[in-house]
C-alpha cells in the first residue's frame, strides 16, 4: 500500500473517531465531502498594469460540513512522508474561497489545527468534533481587550458584590471590617495583583503560556480566579479547565471559584457532571480522571477549552500527564510552589535518585510553560511572604531516637537475625526501611510521646494545637492513631473518646469529608476545653499523603514528619501546611453579660522532624528546639518493642493426591463467559465500592474487592478469571473493570488502540520533527511489545538490530530520541498491560 493510501486510511479513522460521517446513519446525514471542487479566484496584473481576475479549479481532499450542510473545515491531506505544513498555503486558498475559518493539515501521523482568525497552526492528536467547532465558531478572541482590562484590588469583589462601594456599612469605616468578613469579600493583595498584571504583559508580548511560582499559602486559587475572570470577561475564553492532581483539591477549588465568581460564571466538577459539563464556564478535574484509559481523547475535542490552568503544575502535568495538557489548544497557565532552583546545591545524583527525578519534572515544567530560561512569568517566594507579613516560618524540632539515629547513619541500623537453620546473620536497615521492612512499637510510642509533650498549644483553649501527622503507610497511620489516643486518654481524661487523633487515609470511609470537617473546626464535634470556642474536638489528623497538596487549614500549629521524605516537592508542600497566618478568636461573656472579643495572632508553628528531613534538604532553618529523648536500649526479636522481619512461612511437604485433565472447547467454559456479568452485578451491590468509584479513589475500591470479594469459596472470583471473561487481547486492570462496570468507559480498548494512544501522547509531549514521526511510532510499539528489542536497547548492543525489522526505524531516530523513548516507556508505560 502506498504512503498516500495509508495516510487516507488513518485520516478516515480519525474523522470517524471524532464523529464525522462519510455516510448517512442513525446519528445524522453525511458531513464529509471528498475531493470537493472549488474555484479559486486571484487578482493578477497584466503587462499593461491593469487588474483582472483569474479563476482556476482546485480540489479539497476533505471538506467538513457544519450541521446545516455548509462548508466548515478544509482538511488538507499529505502523504505520510510529507510534512503536513507543506499544504498550508494551498489549504489557505481553499478556505478563503469558501469563506471557511478552520483548516486541518494532516499526513495521518501528524496533524495541525489552524484557526485562521486567531493565529498559527497548532499540533493536535485528535480531530475536533462538529459540536465543539460549532461552539468555537462564536468565539472571537481579542487579546488587546485582555491587555487593557483594569485589574485592581477589588477585581474579584466586583463579581461577589458589584454594589459594595455604595453600601452604607462599607462607607462607614467603623463597620467596614465586619462588612468584609460577613460577606466574605476577597480583596487582592498587592503581589496578587502584580501576578495578574504579569499575564496581561505577557499576552501583550505575544505569549500564550505562563507560569506562576508562588509559595504555599500565598493565595494561588484567588489569583487563578482573577485570571479566569480576566479571560472570560474580555472574551478571550469561553470555557476554562482547571486541573488538579488530587481528588480532595477538586471540591476545594470548586467551592473557592463558586465563592469568588458564582454571580457571573458557573463552576462544575467534571466527574459529577459528565453529561453537561459543557454548560459551565469553569470545569474542575483531576488529571487522573482524564488520563485513565486516555479517556480525554474521546470525551473532549481539542477546542473545548480556551484556557487550561494546571494547579501544582509539576505534579498535574508531570510525566505523560502532560499529554492531557497539550491536547487542548489555547492559553496555558501553570501554578507551582516549588522553585526550579530548589535543588541547586544537590550534587552527584544519579538518574533514578528521587531528587533527580524531581529536578527533571521541574525543568520540564518550566519548558512546558514557555520559561526555558528558568524565569517564571511571576514569582513570589516564601521569604518574601514572611518578610511582608503574609506567611510564617516554622520552628523545627529535630528529634531522633537511638534507632532512627542509626537508621540515618551511613552504616544503617544493624540487628542479628537467626535463620531457619539456627545461623545468626547481621541485617542492616536504613531510614527507607522504617515501617516497611520492620517496625518498633517503642520507637513509635516515643514519637507520639515527644510530640504530645512538646506540641504548640492552642493559645485560647490551652489544648494541643491542631496537627497533621504524616506516616509511612496506612498501617503505620493506624498504629500512630492508636498510640496517640491512648496517651490522650491518660493525660486528658473525659476530654476525648478515642477521637483525639483520627486516621485520614484512602482506606477509611469518608476520609475526604474528615479533611473538610477538620478545616471547618467540627471534626467529631467541638472542643471540650473551652465552651462555645470554635475549634475541632479532634486535634490530630494522621495521614500518609492525602493532606499534602493544597489543603487549606489556617489554624494548624503542629506538623509531624514520622517518615523520611525524598521528594523536594512533597517536602515544600508539607511544610506549607503551616505557613498561613491566622487569628485565634473567642467571644467571652462575663457574669453581667458584657462581651469581650479576644484575638491572638498565630506567629509560629512547629514541625517535628523525626527523620532529619530538614537536614536532608539542607534548608537554612535554626534547629532551635533539638530535644534530648529517652535512650532506647532494648533490642531483640520478641515482645512489643521488638522487630518483625517476615511473615510465617509453611514448609510442610504437601504431596499431589489426584490429577485430571479436561480439554476446554473453542467456546470456553460457561463460567468464564458469564463470570463478568455476575461479578459486575455483585460489585454494584456494595455501597462502599460505589462511593469510592464515584470519588475516583480506585485504590481503596480495589483493596476492598481483594479483601471482601476475591478468592471467596462462593464464586471464587479473581482477576485472571475476569480477564479471560472479558476476552480482550491484553491484560486489563481491575481499575478498568470497575470503570466498565460503572459505565465510566464504553468498552475495553484493544492492544492496538492503546499503542496508538501511547504514541500520540509521546508526540504531543515532545513535539518531534516530522521526519521522526513514523520511526518513533514503530520503535515505541516494538520496544513495548518485544522483549528482545528492549534487551538490545537496554544493553546498547545495537549491532544485533542488523537482522531486526525495526533496524531502519532505529537508525532514523536522532541520538536524543533513542535515549528518550526507552526512558519514557520505563517511566510511564505499564508493560504488563500489553502481555
Amino acid at each position: 500500500m502506498n504512503t498516500e493510501a495509508k495516510a487516507r486510511i488513518k485520516i478516515n479513522k480519525l474523522l470517524e473517531k471524532s464523529g464525522w460521517r462519510f455516510f448517512d446513519d442513525v446519528n445524522g446525514k453525511t458531513n464529509i465531502q471528498l475531493e470537493n471542487g472549488v474555484k479559486i479566484t486571484k487578482i493578477h496584473i497584466d503587462e499593461f498594469g491593469e487588474n483582472f481576475e483569474k479563476t482556476s479549479k482546485g480540489y479539497i481532499d476533505f471538506l467538513l460540513l457544519d450541521e446545516n450542510g455548509f462548508p466548515h473545515v478544509v482538511l488538507e491531506a499529505k502523504r505520510e512522508e510529507k510534512n503536513p505544513l507543506d499544504g498550508k498555503e494551498q489549504a489557505r486558498k481553499y478556505a478563503k474561497s469558501l469563506n471557511v475559518r478552520y483548516v486541518i493539515l494532516s499526513n495521518g501521523n501528524l496533524h495541525y489545527f489552524w484557526d485562521m482568525e486567531t493565529g498559527n497552526p497548532k499540533i493536535i492528536t485528535q480531530f475536533p468534533t462538529q459540536e465543539s467547532l460549532k461552539s468555537h465558531s462564536t468565539f472571537k478572541p481579542n487579546p488587546q481587550t485582555l491587555v487593557n482590562e483594569l485589574v485592581d484590588d477589588d477585581y474579584i469583589v466586583l463579581t461577589q458584590r458589584p454594589d459594595y462601594a455604595s453600601d452604607p456599612r462599607w462607607i462607614n469605616e467603623h463597620q467596614r471590617k465586619d462588612f468584609i468578613i460577613e460577606n466574605q469579600l476577597m480583596f487582592m493583595r498587592p503581589y496578587q495583583k502584580r501576578a495578574v498584571h504579569s499575564i496581561q504583559k505577557a499576552v501583550s508580548n505575544g505569549n500564550d503560556r505562563f507560569l506562576f511560582e508562588m509559595a504555599t499559602g500565598t493565595g494561588k486559587t484567588l489569583i487563578a480566579a482573577a485570571v479566569i475572570k480576566l479571560f472570560l470577561r474580555t472574551g478571550n475564553a469561553k470555557r476554562i479547565l482547571f486541573l488538579v492532581d488530587r481528588i480532595e483539591l477538586e471540591d476545594q477549588a470548586k467551592k473557592a471559584f463558586r465563592r469568588y465568581l458564582k454571580n457571573d460564571y458557573k463552576t462544575v466538577i467534571f466527574k459529577e457532571n459528565r453529561d453537561d459539563w459543557n454548560k459551565a464556564e469553569i470545569v474542575v478535574s483531576t488529571v487522573q480522571s482524564f488520563m485513565v484509559n486516555n479517556k480525554y481523547q474521546y470525551l473532549f475535542s481539542p477546542t473545548d477549552f480556551d484556557l487550561v490552568i494546571s494547579d501544582e503544575a509539576h505534579r498535574s502535568i508531570g510525566g505523560n500527564s502532560r499529554a492531557v495538557f497539550e491536547y487542548f489548544i489555547g492559553y496555558k497557565l501553570g501554578l507551582t510552589a516549588t522553585p526550579k532552583d530548589y535543588l541547586k546545591n544537590v550534587k552527584n545524583i544519579n538518574e533514578r535518585d528521587p531528587r533527580e527525578i524531581e529536578r527533571r519534572l521541574l525543568l520540564d515544567t518550566y519548558k512546558t510553560f514557555g520559561c526555558p530560561s528558568g524565569e517564571p512569568t511571576f514569582r513570589y517566594s516564601l521569604l518574601e511572604g514572611v518578610k511582608n507579613g503574609w506567611l510564617i516560618n516554622p520552628v523545627v524540632v529535630d528529634a531522633r531516637t537511638e534507632i532512627t539515629t542509626q537508621l540515618l547513619s551511613d552504616k544503617g541500623y544493624s540487628i542479628m537475625i537467626t535463620d531457619d537453620e539456627g545461623v545468626e546473620n547481621e541485617a542492616f536497615f536504613t531510614h527507607h526501611d522504617f515501617e516497611r521492612k520492620f517496625f518498633s512499637e517503642k520507637t513509635n510510642r516515643i514519637f507520639c510521646k515527644t510530640f504530645i509533650e512538646n506540641a504548640l498549644l492552642d493559645p485560647l483553649s490551652g489544648e494541643i494545637g491542631k496537627t497533621i501527622i504524616f506516616c509511612v503507610s496506612q498501617k503505620h497511620a493506624s498504629k500512630i492513631v492508636k498510640f496517640l489516643n491512648e496517651y490522650a486518654h491518660q493525660l486528658f481524661p473525659e476530654k476525648y473518646n478515642s477521637d483525639f487523633a483520627v486516621q485520614v487515609t484512602s482506606s477509611i470511609p469518608y476520609a475526604q469529608q474528615f479533611t473538610i470537617n477538620f478545616s471547618n473546626n467540627n471534626l467529631n464535634g467541638k472542643t471540650r476545653f473551652l465552651d462555645t470556642y470554635d475549634s475541632s474536638k479532634t486535634r490530630a489528623c494522621v495521614t500518609v499523603g492525602m493532606m499534602t497538596t493544597g489543603y487549606d487549614c489556617q489554624d494548624i500549629l503542629n506538623l509531624c514528619l514520622l517518615r523520611p521524605i525524598f521528594s523536594p516537592t512533597d517536602f515544600v508542600q508539607i511544610k506549607g501546611r503551616g505557613t498561613r497566618t491566622y487569628s485565634f478568636k473567642y467571644i467571652r461573656r462575663d457574669e453581667i453579660g458584657n462581651i469581650e472579643e479576644i484575638s491572638i495572632q498565630k506567629d509560629k508553628f512547629k514541625i517535628f522532624d523525626f527523620f532529619a528531613n530538614f537536614e536532608y534538604f539542607e534548608e537554612k532553618y535554626n534547629y532551635d528546639e533539638v530535644l534530648k529523648l529517652p535512650k532506647f536500649k532494648e533490642k531483640g526479636l520478641e515482645g512489643n518493642g521488638g522487630i518483625i522481619i517476615d511473615t510465617l512461612t509453611i514448609h510442610k511437604f504437601d504431596p499431589l493426591k489426584t490429577i485430571k485433565e479436561t480439554a476446554v472447547g473453542l467456546k470456553g467454559m460457561r463460567v468464564d463467559r458469564e463470570l463478568f456479568g455476575h461479578f459486575a452485578e455483585k460489585v454494584r451491590q456494595y455501597d462502599f465500592i460505589r462511593q469510592k468509584v464515584k470519588e475516583e479513589d480506585f485504590q481503596a475500591a480495589e483493596e476492598y474487592i481483594k479483601e471482601k470479594i476475591f478468592d471467596k469459596p462462593e464464586e471464587y472470583y479473581n482477576l485472571e478469571k475476569l480477564r479471560r471473561a472479558a476476552q480482550v487481547d491484553r491484560r486489563i486492570t481491575l481499575r478498568e473493570i470497575l470503570e466498565k462496570i460503572f459505565n465510566l468507559i464504553p468498552s475495553f480498548k484493544s492492544k492496538d488502540e492503546l499503542l496508538e494512544e501511547e504514541c500520540s501522547k509521546f508526540i504531543a509531549i515532545f513535539k518531534p520533527a516530522m521526519e521522526f514521526i513514523l520511526p518513533i511510532k514503530n520503535f515505541i510499539k516494538a520496544y513495548i511489545l518485544d522483549s528482545k528489542v528492549r534487551k538490545i536497547v537496554d544493553s546498547k548492543q545495537y549491532a544485533l538490530f542488523a537482522t531486526s525489522p525495526i533496524q531502519d526505524d532505529f537508525r532514523a531516530l536522532s541520538p536524543e530520541l533513542r535515549k528518550i523513548i526507552p526512558e519514557y516507556v520505563k517511566d510511564y508505560v505499564p508493560l504488563n498491560t500489553y502481555m
